[in-house]
Parts: structure tokens; sequence; C-alpha cells
């Protein structure tokens, strides 16, 4: 099974490329849209986790469920995105995936509010909360991204072989 992000192997339908060739959709002029669609993203992801801290406020060492809420809600969504991205859209997944994917829940998730969560807990003496915090924050997020996956291929009906070669 060979992983698409890691394939460097010139896709179907697009011209064969000679090594170190830098493809055209890298160029500066081509790259932004992508860069807008990443801006505009991040800023309703992070707008709607500040939206959740706000609903779900915790304080002190209290345990931090809104952040692991949303790192794990954010991480399911991602695997299912891509997914469905790569298998039934694959042409605009380079834009989809910048706006929603690297966007909104780049911006959603959060791994330096994470970390701060654990420091607020260690510097509160709250050593066992902090550490149940970073494994399940871990956990939660793993376990979301398969879930995420597993859930989009039963509902597209997208075999695993066929996800990994691109959808084709």
């Amino acid at each position: 099974m060979t992983n698409p992000y890691l394939d460097l192997k010139d896709h179907p339908g697009r011209p064969a490329r000679p090594p170190g060739h830098a493809h055209s959709e890298h160029a500066p002029g081509q790259q932004l849209p992508v860069v807008g669609a990443v801006a505009v993203g991040g800023a309703f992801g992070a707008g709607a986790r500040y939206g959740v801290e706000r609903l779900w406020p915790t304080t002190g060492t209290a345990f931090p469920w809104p952040i692991l809420t949303v790192n794990a809600v954010g991480c399911l969504v991602m695997g299912a995105l891509m997914t469905v991205l790569a298998a039934r859209f694959p042409r605009q997944k380079r834009l989809a995936g910048a706006l929603l994917g690297t966007g909104f829940l780049g911006g959603f998730t959060t791994f330096s509010h994470y970390t701060d969560n654990v420091r607020e807990l260690v510097r509160g003496d709250a050593y066992g909360t902090a550490a149940a915090y970073l494994l399940l924050t871990v956990l939660a997020a793993l376990a979301g991204v398969v879930l995420g996956v597993f859930a989009a291929r039963a509902a597209v009906g997208v075999p695993a072989h066929q996800e990994a070669s691109g959808g084709r």
C-alpha cells in the first residue's frame, strides 16, 4: 500500500517532470489563492475555537475539556475531510484542503493552547491532571483521525486501496 503524500511519482494525467523540477502549481502566482484560502479558513477556525472556549470556560487547575474536545473533533473531521477530498474531489483537493483543512481546522485545533494548558496545570501543582491531559489529548486526536478516515471511507464507499492510489 502506498502513501499518496509520500509517493514522489507523477500523478496520472500530469505530464512527466524531470527530478527536481518545480511543479507549476508551486509558482508564486499560483500560491496566492491557496494562501488566501488558508488565511480565511484560519480566521474562521480560530474564531470558532475562541467561541467554544467562551461557551465552555475552564480556569486554573480544572481539566481543560474544551481544548481536548476541539482537538479530538478537529482531528476526526480532518481525517474524514481529507479522505473524501482525495477520493471524490481530487481536483478541488488543493484549494478545499487549504481552506477547510490547513485553514479552518488548523485554526480550530491548537497545539500551542494545549501545551499552555499543561503549563498552567503544572504551575498549579495539578501534575496528575496535566499528565492525564497530555495523554488523553494525544490518544483522542489519533483516535479521531482514524475514526474520521474509516467513517468517510464507509460513507462514500471508498476501499482503502483506492484512497491510497489517489482515488484512481
